[in-house]
């Protein structure tokens, strides 16, 4: 059940507590880059366009729509923009290996702002995503209003970070097998892992099932994985992110789970700590995929951070 606290926020944001219909998306593809030439897919909602959202997913070999839930009870407060990047679902795919870097996605983001007619946008970046978001808001700090890193991190994440952790090992043992597993390759290898990894992402056993469902429907790829197997993927973590974030002025939500096992939970807290003007929320009972553990939670610490006051 939702605190008083949240379901203030979630009603201010315009969103009943009760009975919600999630917003339609409409489903087109925006061309943003030539030589090569890339188009996105994009689904959008018809929220405002002074209120946009654009959604950055993680993987980088998935695409956007195992955000959608619970992200479409506010698609019609919101113009959500949910894009896969390029590589990625139903985006341009086929290119060279050195075409799939972070400044290139974040090229094709801007660009995507521009075709979209939006000049500024709130931006949520997911796992990898928020890596990119921010990235992005560091490159071009004047289009992003706000930026929520989710179940990511502005700090490189130490080799021991899990050494005190033993369950994190067992349960992740499945998904380590699978990428090992040399009869496995190309998007197979991708799907076959993101499933195996249920029991770690997802902290909550009985939501496994419902997450699952949601991994059927990924269009998922291999693009990212031949630069990243080559050693030749750039990291997506800008230099100094904490510094720059901090003097950027873009206010800051970090919303993580607490027992989420790619990006540590105290790397959140610290971060916290070095941004001053940021917001953190740690997420009980939830993992990597916080969004499937805590669904209402996690939306309504979304709606505070949106309906603070402009910039």
């Amino acid at each position: 059940m939702l605190s008083q606290q949240e379901l203030v926020a979630v009603r201010e944001f315009g969103r009943d507590s009760v009975g919600r219909v999630p917003a339609k998306l409409t489903e087109t593809r925006i061309r943003v880059a030539a030589n090569p030439d890339v188009e996105l897919f994009v689904a959008r909602s018809a929220g405002p366009a002074d209120r946009a959202l654009l959604v950055i997913h993680g993987g980088p070999d998935w695409d956007h729509t195992y955000l959608r839930e619970p992200l479409l009870q506010i698609g019609d407060q919101y113009q959500l923009v949910l894009p896969d990047l390029r590589g990625c679902g139903r985006s341009t795919s086929g290119l060279a290996p050195h075409q799939y870097t972070p400044d290139a996605a974040v090229a094709d983001l801007i660009a995507l702002l521009d075709a979209l007619g939006l000049t500024t946008a709130d931006v949520l970046g997911f796992s990898y995503g928020g890596l990119l978001a921010q990235r992005m808001a560091l490159s071009a700090p004047e289009r992003v209003r706000r930026l929520i890193i989710a179940s990511s991190s502005a700090y490189p994440v130490p080799s021991e970070a899990f050494a005190d952790w033993p369950e994190r090992a067992e349960r992740r043992a499945a998904e380590a097998a699978v990428w090992a597993d040399p009869r496995l390759s190309g998007p197979a290898k991708v799907r076959a892992a993101a499933v195996a990894g249920a029991s770690s992402n997802v902290w909550q056993p009985a939501l496994r099932r419902t997450y699952l469902d949601r991994l059927d429907r990924v269009h998922f790829t291999a693009e990212w994985l031949q630069p990243w197997r080559a050693g030749v993927l750039p990291d997506a973590r800008p230099a100094d992110a904490i510094d720059r974030l901090a003097d950027s002025g873009v206010p800051v939500l970090i919303l993580h789970g607490r027992y989420d096992m790619i990006f540590p939970c105290g790397l959140a807290a610290k971060a916290g700590k070095a941004l001053p003007a940021a917001g953190v929320v740690i997420l009980d009972d939830a993992g990597h995929m916080a969004h499937v553990d805590q669904p209402d939670r996690w939306l309504a610490a979304i709606a505070r951070f949106l309906i603070g006051p402009a910039d």
